[in-house]
């Protein structure tokens, strides 16, 4: 289990990095709600990575208001009544924006965001994953998905780049840090087991965790 003042977990981090397997995990074991990214319910997120200016705007702003909803949702809840663990951070939205936007878009995109941000509530804990660009590559090839085999590694830097400044200034909530170059919590319960341990030990902040 969980400790008791983490009702409402985020696990994130870029493509590749194992957020919604650990998500699905760590819901499962402590019998939370799961709350995951949807993004076969897209219909413009093939079409992105075979042409991204042309369908960029129309691939955020979906998943803009699929995840705004969401979490509207789960603001309205009684969140002491049912712990929660999500596979994405609603404020780190922008960060897609601002790498597939032009100027014009982002600005527009802005000025939606901004209107349903005040509906979100604030994680007591954020995980965020972290992993080399080419181990997220080599993750994202693996597991096959037929629109995800068009993203270039450039794409993948640049994503896996936005997160780590993105994090650099992150402080709405308590931040830990895990490499996973050297760990596997689907398929690894040791590893798993050493995570849960190290949340249950966390006390600051802003903390690192990583094996080998």
């Amino acid at each position: 289990m969980l400790p008791d003042k983490y009702r409402y977990v985020v696990v994130e981090g870029p493509i590749g990095a194992g957020k919604t397997s650990l998500a699905r995990r760590l819901a499962q074991h402590t019998g939370a709600v799961a709350l995951l990214e949807k993004p076969d319910e897209n219909p413009f997120l093939a079409r992105f990575y075979q042409d991204p200016p042309r369908h960029a705007l129309a691939t955020q702003l979906f998943f803009l208001f699929q995840r705004g909803n969401e979490v509207r949702d789960l603001a309205q809840m009684d969140l002491f009544r049912a712990s929660t663990v999500a596979d994405y951070l609603f404020d780190k939205d922008p960060l897609f924006a601002r790498l597939n936007l032009n100027d014009a878009e982002f600005a527009l995109y802005q000025q939606i965001y901004r209107t349903l941000q005040l509906q979100v509530p604030v994680p007591d804990l954020v995980i965020y994953l972290q992993a080399a660009p080419e181990t997220l590559a080599e993750r994202v090839r693996r597991r096959a998905q037929p629109y995800e085999q068009t993203i270039s590694d450039d794409y993948l830097l640049r994503v896996a780049q936005g997160y780590s400044d993105f994090f650099y200034h992150y402080e709405a909530a308590p931040v830990l840090m895990v490499n996973t170059e050297h760990l596997n919590f689907e398929d690894e319960d040791e590893d798993f087991t050493l995570l849960l341990r190290r949340i249950e030990e966390m006390r600051g902040p802003r903390e690192f965790f990583s094996r080998g």
